[in-house]
């Protein structure tokens, strides 16, 4: 007992174990409640449904925000829920990106949580690696948070300019190299990510990917491009690997929930993303300023996040007021995988 306690005592890249092993207390049932319970009987889950599992999964995030703050200080509390607010705001481009996946691939919204299931698995792990490499460097290297600061705000610059810009699957160099190597079926097998179907030439059987499987690898490179992003923003705020780690994964099992409610109403956030650029931008600003020991308060940017983002939303909803919803399913698709 003595050398249990004196292990989660002990130190983890900066943080007591202890906090480590209380997040993955948190997280590993928050994972089998989802797919093991809640979501056992595959069905379609529709807009009130994610909303609420969506307020479920604030609630769980602002608590464990709560306990950072009492056990580790106003500071470490602040820092948490802004890390949480920058990469819910960011990662919101991710869900509208991995929607016109789904439409482009024709993955009926029935077996889309299965998809999205499986890919928080793996930003799960990529994000660990990215922001282990991540402070790795800062620790070593304090400079190159000039480098994070100057590509965020490059990145929020080409955004803004490019927001209007579809993204073009059929082109996409993952989709193509999936197709072009692997065997591919034309149409789903129900919720199978492979099949067994006879080789075109030899009629042997042999192992086939459906269009499941494309969607689940395109989503996992999405999340993983879309972390180049949200990763260096976050230490804009910290540099505690503790809270950035933590902070993105809730946030990205929140977003996760809220997907059907925003791909169902795809053309009511038209301007959102302009919200996300100024964002990234003020946050690339705020980054590229910690090396030079300026420091901007954490509850400002806090605030700041928190309004632009809400105007944002509030300005697209109100402009697009008299629009129908358009979800991804009713985008026209060109050049899928069925015949």
């Amino acid at each position: 007992m003595e050398s249990l306690l004196a292990a989660l005592m002990g130190d983890f890249l900066g943080t007591p174990v202890y906090f480590w092993a209380a997040f993955i207390a948190v997280v590993v049932p928050l994972l089998v409640f989802d797919l093991g319970i809640l979501h056992r009987d595959e069905h379609e889950i529709g807009a009130k449904e994610s909303l609420t599992l969506y307020g479920f999964y604030v609630l769980i995030a602002v608590a464990f925000g709560g306990w950072v703050w009492w056990a580790r200080g106003a500071t470490a509390g602040l820092e948490f829920y802004t890390g949480y607010l920058i990469e819910q705001s960011l990662a919101m481009d991710n869900m509208f990106v991995i929607a016109t996946i789904f439409g482009f691939l024709g993955i009926p919204r029935l077996y889309q949580h299965r998809v999205l299931f499986w890919g928080i698995l793996g930003v799960i792990a990529f994000r660990a690696i990215l922001i282990g490499l991540g402070a790795a460097l800062v620790y070593q290297f304090n400079w190159i948070l000039f480098l994070f600061g100057a590509f965020l705000v490059f990145t929020g610059f080409r955004m803004f300019r490019h927001q209007d810009d579809e993204p073009d699957i059929q082109t996409n160099p993952v989709f193509r190299f999936l197709t072009s190597r692997f065997r591919v079926t034309k149409q789903l097998h129900g919720r199978a990510f492979t099949v067994q179907q006879p080789h075109p030439t030899t009629g042997k059987l042999v192992t086939w990917l459906t269009p499941l499987a494309v969607a689940l690898v395109m989503v996992e490179t999405v999340d993983l491009i879309f972390a180049v992003d949200s990763v260096p923003a976050v230490f804009a705020v910290t540099q505690d690997t503790f809270i950035v780690y933590t902070s993105n994964i809730f946030a990205i099992l929140g977003l996760r929930a809220l997907y059907f409610a925003l791909a169902a109403a795809m053309n009511r956030f038209r301007y959102l993303q302009t919200s996300l650029a100024i964002i990234l931008v003020l946050v690339g600003i705020k980054i590229f300023l910690v090396p030079l020991h300026i420091h901007i308060d954490t509850l400002l940017s806090l605030l700041v996040t928190l309004s632009i983002l809400a105007g944002g939303v509030i300005f697209s909803l109100y402009k697009t007021r008299n629009e129908a919803d358009v979800s991804a399913e009713d985008v026209p698709k060109t050049g899928q995988l069925e015949p």
